[in-house]
């Protein structure tokens, strides 16, 4: 699957599925950037992750969770 900073829900399927132990509410945006840019398939800019796409996908993810 190719993942670009537009994907958010299926950025924040991934992270739930990949990192079950960690709390969306409480990671940084630094931390979740890395974890973004770190994921198989992610071929976007990373540049260009910046603070409302991250916020996108913390709220994304933690919809996931719920």
């Amino acid at each position: 699957m190719d993942l670009r900073w537009t994907d958010v829900l299926d950025i924040a399927i991934e992270l739930d599925e990949l990192y079950p132990e960690s709390d969306p509410l409480s990671i940084n945006f630094l931390e979740l950037h890395n974890k973004v840019i770190e994921l198989e398939g992610f071929s976007d800019d990373p540049s260009r992750g910046g603070e409302k796409v991250l916020e996108a996908i913390q709220m994304a993810w933690i919809e996931e969770r719920e």
